[in-house]
C-alpha cells in the first residue's frame, strides 16, 4: 500500500456552518510524508496548519485546529472524513476563511470533488498506526475506545429520548472489511434541534445552517421535505464524525473504534491519550499487498 494523494489541483466554494461566511477550498497535491496541511490563504502572510491532534482546541459542535498564535480552520471533521474514505495521506488544503465550507452537511461532496481530481499513488508506503494495547476514555455515561483489530471497524450507539430517533436504531457498527465507505457512511449528514438554533446564535455558532446543509429536528419531526437519506442516518452521521475525528493523527488506524454518546473533544481525547501511551501503538508498514488487513482493500481505486 503506497501513500496518496490528488492527481491534480481542485476548488469548490460554500458557507461555513458556524461563521455564515462564504469561502473558498482549494486541494492541491503535496508531496510524500507531508500528511494533511491546512492554509489560510485569507491571511497576510498565508499560515499553514498541520492536521495534529495536539492543535484541536476548540471542539464546540466541530473539530477546530487552533494554532499558539489564535490561528483557527474550524469543522475540519468532513472533509478529513472523506480523506480517510478515500486513503489519502498527503494534501494541502488552502481556504480563505477560518472554517472549511459545510457543503451539504455530509463528507459526499469532497468525495466527489476528490474523485474528480483523481487520487495518485506516490513513491513510499503508506504508513498506518496499529493499536496494540486497549485505550479508553470515560465521562459519566458517556465513553470512547480503541481496542487492538486486525483491520478497522467502527462501533458506535447514541441516546436521544425523541420520536425522530427512536423510529430507527440508534447503534451502527461497520466493519470496512465488508461496507463501503463511500456508499454506507460519506452521504449521513448532520443534524440539530430547532430549540438548539438560538443558542448557537448566541455562541456566534451554526449562523449558516438551513434546511440544505444539516437536518433540522422540531419537537417530534425532520424538517427537511426529502426527509432522511437512511433510517439511521443520525448515529451514521456521528460515524463519519468519529473517522474524520481520528484521522486528524494523520495515519490510518489498524483498530477497533467504539463509544456511546461520544462526540470531537472525546474522540480527540481519546487520540491523545493513545499518543501519550507509547506501549499501545506502534506505525507498521505493508511491502505486500497481501498482508494489509482486508479492511483497507476496499479503498477506491487509483485511476
Amino acid at each position: 500500500m503506497l501513500q496518496r494523494t490528488l492527481g491534480q489541483p481542485i476548488s469548490a466554494t460554500g458557507v461555513g456552518l458556524h461563521s455564515g461566511e462564504r469561502v473558498r477550498l482549494a486541494l492541491y497535491p503535496a508531496p510524500a510524508d507531508s500528511g494533511i496541511v491546512f492554509r489560510r490563504t485569507d491571511l497576510q502572510p498565508a499560515v499553514d496548519v498541520r492536521a495534529e491532534p495536539s492543535l484541536v482546541n476548540d471542539t464546540r459542535l466541530s473539530s477546530t485546529l487552533v494554532t499558539d498564535a489564535g490561528v483557527r480552520v474550524g469543522t475540519i471533521e468532513h472533509l478529513m472524513s472523506a480523506f480517510a474514505g478515500l486513503g489519502i495521506d498527503n494534501l494541502l488544503v488552502e481556504v480563505t476563511a477560518a472554517e472549511i465550507p459545510i457543503m451539504d452537511g455530509s463528507a459526499a461532496p469532497f468525495i466527489y470533488l476528490l474523485q474528480e481530481a483523481g487520487i495518485a499513488d506516490q513513491d513510499k508506503p503508506k504508513r498506518f498506526i496499529r493499536v496494540r494495547e486497549p485505550v479508553e476514555v470515560v465521562e459519566g455515561d458517556k465513553w470512547v475506545r480503541l481496542d487492538p483489530h486486525d483491520g478497522f471497524t467502527v462501533e458506535l450507539s447514541i441516546e436521544f429520548n425523541h420520536p425522530a430517533f427512536n423510529r430507527a436504531p440508534q447503534k451502527v457498527k461497520i466493519d470496512f472489511a465488508d461496507h463501503s465507505y463511500v456508499d454506507e457512511i460519506s452521504r449521513a449528514r448532520t443534524f440539530g434541534f430547532m430549540h438548539e438554533v438560538e443558542y448557537m446564535k448566541s455562541q456566534g455558532l451554526g449562523l449558516g445552517g438551513n434546511l440544505g446543509n444539516a437536518i433540522v429536528i422540531d419537537d417530534e419531526y425532520v424538517l427537511n421535505p426529502e426527509g432522511l437519506r437512511f433510517p439511521d442516518e443520525f448515529v451514521r452521521h456521528k460515524i463519519l464524525d468519529a473517522i474524520g475525528d481520528l484521522y486528524i493523527v494523520g495515519h490510518p488506524l489498524i483498530a477497533a473504534f467504539s463509544g456511546h454518546k461520544s462526540g470531537h473533544a472525546m474522540n480527540n481525547a481519546l487520540l491523545r491519550k493513545l499518543l501519550a501511551t507509547p506501549s499501545a501503538w506502534e506505525y507498521v508498514s505493508f511491502k505486500d499487498p497481501l498482508d494489509v488487513p482486508s479492511s483497507f482493500h476496499r479503498l477506491p481505486e487509483v485511476r
